[in-house]
């Protein structure tokens, strides 16, 4: 459990957990600086449900319309996507040219839920954490499917670790941005999804279950850009914390 205050990260401390994150568990032992240890991804999915064009201005820099009332656009990333803060992007040269960031808000599922109306969506939910919906763009526009072109190996990066207060159960107006080696490129709010998190929690469990770990990826805002070899990429998420990975081409 990572304990302190966010905006003074350097004094952020650790503590083990005795049980499992997902029941009844204990904090145990004395506090250790976070800077003294590795964050990995801080769960591993049994799957990753993301949805498409879910911010109006993002789908309309790619050409796509919008339409009032549309079902939300659903996919699957692989749980071999998922990769932790500080891990590398691999980017697959040879394959695609054109590789996209998109800076996103996940939810992170609590507990093994089915048919769950939006009126209890805040019920299922463990807690919220960044994500990067990392995009072979040629592929997702050669393609009907998008499965290639967002499950690549390292396509999801999550982290840097789950809060499970972001200041509203349903996290309805947090701040997204994604920078590029210190640059500003996305900068959004939750308030702005076509489709908010529990209207998407309810679609989703209508037709699948979803098990304590699953992630939901719930769009990216505007701004999404190409990546290349040797840029850092990093995605922030109003009280919830910063991602960061470095891109490599994959050997």
């Amino acid at each position: 459990m990572v304990e302190g205050d966010l905006d003074r990260p350097a004094e952020l401390t650790i503590r083990q957990v005795d049980g499992h994150p997902f029941a009844p568990f204990q904090v145990v032992g004395e506090p250790q600086p976070l800077a003294d240890v590795r964050l990995v991804s801080p769960v591993l999915p049994s799957k990753v449900v993301a949805i498409g064009r879910n911010y109006a201005d993002h789908a309309k820099e790619l050409g796509n319309e919008v339409v009032p009332d549309a079902a939300p656009i659903t996919f699957l990333k692989p749980s071999t996507s998922v990769i932790g803060p500080g891990d590398r992007i691999q980017y697959p040269t040879g394959v695609s040219h054109d590789v996209h960031y998109e800076g996103e808000l996940a939810v992170v599922i609590g507990r093994l839920c089915r048919e769950v109306p939006a009126a209890r969506a805040a019920d299922v939910i463990l807690g919220y954490t960044c994500a990067n919906d990392v995009t072979a763009r040629d592929l997702q526009k050669a393609e009907p499917q998008w499965a290639r072109a967002k499950g690549f190996d390292t396509f999801c990066p999550l982290g840097p670790w789950i809060e499970t207060d972001p200041g509203s159960p349903l996290a309805d107006d947090l701040a997204v941005t994604t920078t590029v080696n210190g640059e500003l490129r996305q900068a959004g709010r939750t308030s702005a999804l076509l489709h908010p998190i529990a209207e998407l929690i309810e679609f989703i469990t209508a037709a699948m279950t979803l098990l304590p770990g699953d992630v939901i990826l719930t769009g990216t805002p505007a701004g999404v850009g190409p990546l290349e070899p040797g840029d850092e990429v990093s995605v922030a998420i109003e009280n919830v914390g910063t991602l960061t990975n470095s891109v490599v081409a994959r050997g």
